[in-house]
């Protein structure tokens, strides 16, 4: 049998490098080159979606968009596996800096890097053409709008989340497993869900998460749905327990206004805000109106004389200091504002310093 396929626009892959997933007796070499064809649409490259994509990349799916929108820290390090002490001290841009490492990982994959605040104005075009959406996010916002679009499309996807050393996974086949509204009909309110300001996260449970979720991920794509969790699963990983629940009566019985109903809230932008308080910092994000361009070198001489040093670029951004505070402004007037936790207190310093 021809050890290589042909995917990705017609180049050739070895299947000797994936021979040990091939042999996992629910694996083979038709599953094999169903991954090699799929195409699949990662929103949020932090710490899950680094894990998620670096775990995919290798497994060979055959082309991934990462969408994302911010920059590396140091403080990322942490956990998140993509990235080095260069990305953070340049300041790179997440999407960016995980496409060029994956890029050395896996040549045969075809990766699309996508420096973008997802919203209910993008959304649709962002995910195009991929049969697969996985969670890599950090707010509850985001992840109803990645149902509402799932499930208006019938596009599978994957939900994770972690916070301290607690995580949940549940992966969601719209018209036959509940979808996320299902089982939350809304996000907690603010200040009442623990986050990594709050409750600080352990790299461990990402990996864990993450990994779940790759698993379910890979199922789908290789089309064993029979073998896919209907099920919620819960960990704590610090105290060593794992559980699942049985969620089917949410869609049996609940009247969901996204898949019964086919309302959908969060894509039509009723229920969505364009300003975010960002998990793990003292940062808001304030986000330009759609088409919005912005000079980043000629800002950048407007803002030096009140700077408090001076402003550093690059290709992707402008990031500068002023009042106390750190401001990150993307081309497409996207602005993170680090040193703030008020929206209305981001929003003044952007007319201040960048327009209206």
């Amino acid at each position: 049998m021809d050890p290589k396929v042909n995917h990705a626009g017609g180049a050739k892959t070895d299947l000797s490098r994936y021979i040990r997933q091939i042999i996992y007796e629910h694996m083979d070499e038709a599953a094999q080159r169903l991954l090699l064809e799929s195409r699949v649409t990662l929103i949020g490259c932090g710490a899950l979606g680094t894990v998620l994509a670096n775990t995919l990349v290798r497994a060979g799916v055959g082309f991934l968009r990462i969408i994302d929108r911010d920059y590396v820290e140091w403080n990322n390090l942490q956990r998140q596996v993509l990235f080095d002490e260069r990305d953070a001290e340049n300041g790179n841009p997440k999407a960016v800096a995980a496409a060029n490492r994956l890029g050395q990982v896996n040549s045969d994959v075809e990766i699309e890097p996508i420096i973008a605040d997802v919203h209910g104005g993008n959304i649709e075009s962002l995910v195009d053409n991929t049969g697969l959406f996985l969670d890599g996010t950090d707010n509850f916002e985001i992840r109803f709008l990645i149902n509402d679009v799932a499930v208006k499309t019938k596009t599978p996807w994957v939900y994770g989340a972690c916070v301290g050393a607690s995580g949940m996974v549940m992966p969601i086949l719209p018209g036959t497993t509940p979808c996320l509204r299902c089982i939350w009909d809304q996000p907690p309110p603010p200040g009442m869900n623990p986050t990594c300001d709050t409750a600080g996260i352990l790299a461990p449970i990402v990996n864990i998460v993450a990994g779940l979720q790759s698993l379910e991920a890979i199922k789908i794509l290789t089309g064993r749905l029979d073998s896919v969790s209907r099920r919620l699963v819960q960990i704590d990983a610090w105290g060593g327990q794992y559980d699942s629940f049985d969620m089917g009566g949410a869609l049996e019985n609940g009247q969901c206004r996204c898949c019964k109903e086919g309302v959908y809230d969060y894509l039509t932008g009723e229920r969505s805000s364009r300003s975010t308080s960002l998990c793990g910092r003292d940062a808001v994000q304030i986000a330009a109106p759609e088409g919005t361009s912005v000079d980043l070198e000629a800002l950048a001489v407007k803002v030096a004389p009140v700077a408090k040093s001076p402003p550093k670029s690059n290709r992707y951004l402008l990031r500068f200091e002023v009042d106390g505070c750190e401001i990150t402004l993307f081309r497409d007037g996207r602005a993170i504002i680090k040193g703030v936790t008020e929206p209305d207190q981001a929003r003044a310093l952007y007319a201040k310093y960048i327009g209206t």
